[in-house]
Order: C-alpha cells, then sequence, then structure tokens
C-alpha cells in the first residue's frame, strides 16, 4: 500500500487504529511539565529536558519557579500560578527563563489546572521556544498572505484528489466559487477540462512524489465557457515533518495568450522558412516549366496539399492578355505537385494542356481582377466555380476539398497567370496568414517566371534572327562618356562576328559589352547578331556579370556548336565601381590619371559555348576620369609579334588619359591595326564622369 493510500474495512469506512502522527509537534518541540499544587515539578517530559537543560532526575520535585526562573520574576510566576490553580482560566504568553547552562531564553507557555480521578489539583504547562513558534507563525503568515494574494491559482487536494481549499485567483480562473470546490473532484468541479489525464497525473504525483513543473493544460471552464484556454500547471506531493503524505498542491496559470503568441511566432518562423525556401529554389534556370515547377514544389505541403501553376497563354507566347467580365481564360497549365495519387490531382490541368475557363470560374476572376481568391470553407455549391470540368468537380468532392485559395501571378504589373492551392488532408482552412503566405510566394516566382518568359521568347528570337546589326552611335548613358569603332575585315566578301554594345540599365547604370565570335562568314555574322540580341535581353534583368555570361553559353552552345569570346561589364556611377565578367576574351585596359595604364587582371574564363565552367565577376575601381578600354583580337594581333609585345604597345598609346576619346579611337586603330590583317576590329572606351 502505497503512503498516499489511507487503510479501509470492508464497507469503505476509514479504519480505526493507531496512524502516523503529525510532524507540527515535533517541529516545535513542545516540552510537558506537571506541577503539584505547591509547584513541585512531578512530571517532566524529554522535550523539557532539551527545552530547559535538566535532566528528569534533576528536575523532578524542585520548585520550578527557583528551577527555571530569575529571582527577579519569581513573585510574578507565583502570582500567575496561583490564579490558574484558583481560577481553573489558563494562561498564555512569553516568558524568559533560565536554562541549566545560565542563559536566558524567550519560551511560549500554555499554562492549565488538571484534575485527576481523586479530585487532586495539577498544573500543566506547555512549553515552546518561542523564536520557533514565531518562525512558524510567520512562515503561515507569509504563505497564507502569498496564496490569497497571489495571481497564480492554488488548491490543495486530499489524498483522494478532492478539492481541501483554493485561493481567490483560482476561484477567478475556474468561475466556480471556493466553496463549490471544496470536496469535489476536478471532473465534477470543472468537466470540460481534460480532467482524467490531469486526475493521473496527479495520481502519479502522489504516489511517487515526484513533482510535475509546468505541464499544459487546456479546456474550458464556467469563467469563460466558449473559448479554449491553455493553463501552465504543476502539481506537488505535501508531506509533514515526519514524511506523513496529506495531500497534492496545484498551482494554475493562465497563458492562454503566451500560447498563442507562441504559436503565432511558430507559424511565422514557418512562413520565414518557406519564403526563404522559395528564395533559394525558385528562379535556379531561366527555363519556364522549370521556375514553374519551382514555385509548385515550395508550396507542397507547407501550403497547400495540391499545387497548380497556370499561365495565361497569350502571356506564355509573348502578347498582351486583357480579359472582360464575359471572357474566357485561355490558360496554360506550367506545373502540378503532387504530380499523382490523388483524385485532386486528376482533377487538375497536367502540365502543358491549354484549357479554356467559363468566366465564371474562380482562376479566371483571379487573372482578371489581378485580386485573390480565397474560399475558405469549400461547400458543394462551390465545386463547379474551382473545376475544369463537371467531371473534375466530382473529383474534387470526393478528394474532400474543403478549403482553396487562388492568388495572381504579377510582375512588372503584368499577370501572368495564378497560383492555385487547394487543401485536401490538412484539415485547417486557408486563413489571412496562408493568404499573405501564398502572396509572398507568388510575388517572388513570378518576377522569376517572367524573367523566364522573357528569357524563353529572347532565345526563340535569337534562333530565328539570322543578322544583327551594331549600333552606329552608343547611346547617351549616366556618368559615362562612349566612344566606339567597328573596323570591318580587310576581304570584303568575309563578313566577321566581332560586336560591341553600350546598355542603358536601371538605375543609371550601364553595361558594356565586347565580343568576338570565331569564324567568319554569313554563318559568324548570324550568331553575333543572336548573341548580341539575347545579350540585350538579359542585360535587362539587371544579373550579374558572370550570370549573365552562363546564360549566354548555354545560348551559344545551342547555336551549332558557335564558340565566341566575350567581355561583359556593368558601371555603376553612384559605386564608382565595375563589375567585369570574362568569358576567353582579351583583359581590358584601365587609364586612370596619374598611374601607368595597366590591362585588368581578371580571370580569362572559357569561350561561350564550350558549357560546364563557371564565370567570376571582379569588381574594380572606376572613379571620374578613369577609362577603360574593351577590344577585340583583331586589334593587336599579328603574324610578326608575340601577343605580350602587342598589349605593351597597346598600352604605351594610352599614355594621355586627358585626350579625347574619338581621337584615342582613331589612333589606336591607325597604330595597331594592319592593314594585312584579315579580321574585323570592335573597340569601345568608356570614360567615368561626375554625375550632375
Amino acid at each position: 500500500m502505497s503512503a498516499a493510500e489511507a487503510p479501509v474495512t470492508e464497507s469503505g469506512e476509514p479504519a480505526r487504529g493507531p496512524v502516523r502522527p503529525g510532524g507540527l509537534l515535533d517541529v516545535l518541540g513542545v516540552a510537558s511539565v506537571v506541577l503539584d499544587t505547591d509547584g513541585r515539578i512531578v512530571l517532566w517530559s524529554p522535550q523539557a529536558e532539551e527545552l530547559f537543560g535538566y535532566t528528569a532526575q534533576e528536575a523532578l520535585g524542585e520548585f520550578a519557579a527557583r528551577l527555571m526562573v530569575h529571582e527577579r520574576h519569581i513573585q510574578l510566576v507565583g502570582r500567575l500560578f496561583a490564579d490558574v490553580m484558583r481560577t481553573g482560566q489558563s494562561w498564555a504568553g512569553g516568558f524568559p527563563i533560565r536554562h541549566k547552562d545560565g542563559s536566558t531564553r524567550l519560551v511560549e507557555f500554555r499554562n492549565m489546572r488538571l484534575l485527576d480521578d481523586r479530585g487532586d489539583v495539577y498544573a500543566l504547562g506547555l512549553a515552546a521556544d518561542q523564536s520557533t513558534v514565531r518562525r512558524l507563525e510567520q512562515d503561515v503568515a507569509l504563505s497564507e498572505r502569498m496564496v490569497r494574494q497571489s495571481p497564480i491559482g492554488y488548491a490543495v487536494l486530499d489524498n483522494d484528489l478532492r478539492f481541501v481549499s483554493v485561493n481567490p485567483a483560482l476561484e477567478r480562473l475556474s468561475g466556480v466559487p471556493a466553496a463549490e470546490h471544496v470536496g469535489g473532484r476536478l471532473p465534477e468541479v470543472l468537466p470540460l477540462m481534460n480532467a482524467d489525464a490531469w486526475e493521473t497525473a496527479a495520481r502519479r504525483v502522489l504516489d511517487t512524489g515526484e513533482p510535475l513543473i509546468a505541464d499544459t493544460l487546456v479546456g474550458r471552464t464556467p469563467a469563460d465557457p466558449d473559448e479554449d484556454h491553455t493553463w501552465s500547471h504543476s502539481l506537488y506531493r505535501l508531506e509533514d515533518a515526519g514524511g506523513n503524505v496529506l495531500g497534492v498542491a496545484v498551482s494554475l496559470h493562465d497563458i492562454t495568450e503566451q500560447h498563442r503568441a507562441s504559436v503565432e511566432a511558430e507559424a511565422a518562423r514557418r512562413r520565414l522558412a518557406v519564403v526563404a525556401d522559395a528564395s533559394a529554389r525558385i528562379g535556379t534556370t531561366l527555363e519556364l516549366e522549370r521556375t514553374a515547377c519551382e514555385l509548385a514544389e515550395v508550396a507542397v505541403p507547407e501550403l497547400a496539399d495540391v499545387a497548380a501553376v497556370d499561365l495565361l497563354d497569350a502571356v506564355v507566347e509573348g502578347r498582351p492578355s486583357t480579359l472582360g467580365p464575359s471572357e474566357s481564360a485561355v490558360i496554360r497549365a506550367l506545373a502540378l505537385r503532387p504530380t499523382e495519387g490523388t483524385e485532386a490531382v486528376r482533377a487538375a490541368d497536367p502540365p502543358g494542356r491549354i484549357a479554356r475557363y467559363a468566366p465564371d470560374r474562380l482562376v479566371t476572376e483571379c487573372v482578371r481582377t489581378g485580386e485573390t481568391v480565397l474560399v475558405p470553407q469549400v461547400k458543394d455549391e462551390d465545386l463547379p466555380r474551382i473545376a475544369r470540368s463537371p467531371e473534375a468537380a466530382v473529383l474534387l468532392g470526393r478528394a474532400g476539398l474543403h478549403s482553396y485559395l487562388a492568388v495572381p501571378l504579377i510582375a512588372r504589373g503584368v499577370v501572368l497567370g495564378a497560383l492555385d492551392l487547394k487543401r485536401t488532408r490538412n484539415p485547417a482552412p486557408f486563413d489571412e496568414d496562408d493568404v499573405l503566405l501564398a502572396r509572398e510566394l507568388a510575388a517572388r516566382a513570378a518576377v522569376q517566371i517572367d524573367n523566364a518568359r522573357w528569357y524563353q521568347n529572347a532565345r526563340n528570337t535569337a534562333l530565328t534572327l539570322q543578322r544583327s546589326l551594331l549600333p552606329s552611335h552608343p547611346p547617351v548613358t549616366t556618368g559615362l562618356e562612349v566612344a566606339s569603332r567597328y573596323q570591318p575585315a580587310g576581304a570584303t566578301s568575309e563578313v566577321g562576328g566581332d560586336w560591341f554594345d553600350v546598355i542603358p540599365l536601371e538605375g543609371g547604370k550601364t553595361a558594356l559589352v565586347v565580343g568576338d565570335v570565331m569564324g567568319s562568314g554569313i554563318s559568324a555574322a548570324a550568331t553575333m547578331g543572336r548573341l548580341r540580341t539575347a545579350t540585350l535581353t538579359l542585360a535587362a534583368l539587371d544579373l550579374d556579370p558572370a550570370r549573365l555570361l552562363e546564360h549566354l553559353d548555354k545560348t551559344t552552345s545551342a547555336l551549332d556548336h558557335s564558340i565566341a569570346t566575350c567581355v561583359y561589364a556593368v558601371h555603376d556611377p553612384h559605386l564608382r565601381q565595375c563589375r567585369i565578367a570574362n568569358a576567353g576574351h582579351l583583359p581590358p585596359a584601365r587609364v586612370r590619371p596619374g598611374r601607368p595604364p595597366e590591362l585588368l587582371g581578371l580571370p580569362t574564363g572559357v569561350p561561350l559555348g564550350v558549357g560546364g565552367v563557371e564565370f567570376s565577376t571582379v569588381t574594380v575601381d572606376f572613379a571620374p576620369g578613369d577609362e577603360l578600354v574593351f577590344y577585340t583580337d583583331g586589334l593587336v594581333e599579328t603574324r610578326r609579334h608575340s601577343l605580350d609585345e602587342r598589349l605593351d604597345f597597346l598600352l604605351s598609346l594610352l599614355d594621355d588619359p586627358a585626350r579625347p576619346l574619338e581621337e584615342v579611337c582613331d589612333l589606336l586603330l591607325r597604330t595597331l591595326h594592319h592593314p594585312d590583317n584579315h579580321d574585323d576590329v570592335a573597340l569601345l572606351i568608356a570614360r567615368a564622369q561626375e554625375l550632375d
């Protein structure tokens, strides 16, 4: 039998008989002394020996006052003793006594008259050390005051887990008066709580003595019967000084708001994780279908059970698309996750299919208005407006579709399509937090999808483009003065593939490009035109130079195994820097006032079209007055001189940073380009200027 179990009879009544005593008297060390009518000690307890210092042999028969009281207090003690013996009224109070060791101690007394069966009168004195009594009184007062005034609910339960007492805070938390708690068990007092599990835990604490600290309890009380609350509760076994089990102490603190905040914080953390995942996973390539698949993969299962990415077919084809209120939407399915396994998946359009959605369909409303469409609780009458066909509506109903969300994909002010989300297994409906997350994913992905769409269109255009003409005059750009030259090859029947470009970018930046397609003739010129067009399109996406060369490398690889060199730089006048990447091209020269001209130490890289090798971007200072000289190999290569000699010669001609750029172009062409060199030349010089 555990210490918490009281012995009972067969009838269930508490058993009569000796039980372990409480320990409070032991803590107090109450001494018992019996005096006869003369004030002599006739009984002396062991506690008296400890309190006063005299053994029973030393005390018995002695006058108590002379033994324990100072001479100056003897008359007072005598009067008090006489009053108790004469009147029979008890006396209580604190009094200084003299210990055997000569010290004086304050002792709390309770004195009363006794009668035996023969009518003889005695005096009983109960005594305890006053400091011990005061300490216990203070502990009790402090505990009682703290429990009553604490905002935390406290209760004491007996060994049958019935309420013995509760504090005012627990009354407020539960909405049940203290009197209705006393004698009842938790399932009886608060039936809407998870009482069975709680009582199991309380019984375990009672049996083992191991406390339960800050466990969570969820339920409803009469104080707020319409809302679930969350409590942090702790259970402790109560024992007296002798180890007797008295019951269980309970503390209860309402943490509903903190719990909700924690849940919301965790949800926010998950949303941030999804957004971070999306940033890393969406847009790894400029392939339209792949980018759409990456968006669908991020959305499942964190946000939805089924996700589809659909684009307006006209947008995919590069045409503008606006829908009137009565127009259907022609939509091309690009991605679907998961790809198989459920009726909800079979109800969706497979990737690559082009479907016409009637004006009343919710996805049509989404792409027409550019607004989010949310159906938190899907009803049977909603299914026909969600599904692409009556058959698909039946499948969605069987799949258990209960919540639907469509978010427009908008990039650069154009509605591209929609992210279509469905929940069938996740029991929670889409809420406003889900809408915010879906919008964030859609906004990030739409830009990547639009980039991929434009890149795909540019690539398709490049594949059909036969030739692109070089610019006749470089455009006016922010913070740059530019001059350029193009010198055809000596053999006029052979058209080369050298090109250059000056491309204004957003934010006042400028892209500077010089490239050289290996080979000659119409094929080289056509390849040059295609690469130039692709470069113009990619530059508009404001890609990192190395990243741009990677995409240009893929384009080159697809152009009949063509090979080309290229150097691509982006000038930022606000940072006074250039970011440069090189694909197997000769290094640009930099000219700075007060310093000797130099060739930039760029990683050479491999030519475009080789594939499989990454490019690197290098950032160089480019302050006002500095010049960058870009050129193709036709300017410096000859059959009679080494390349190092010719590059040194080039630097020697750049000895005057103040010379007009047009003169520099003419000087370089006139001095360096040999008439017998049958290669064409592209030359581009840029000088940084102060911003207005």
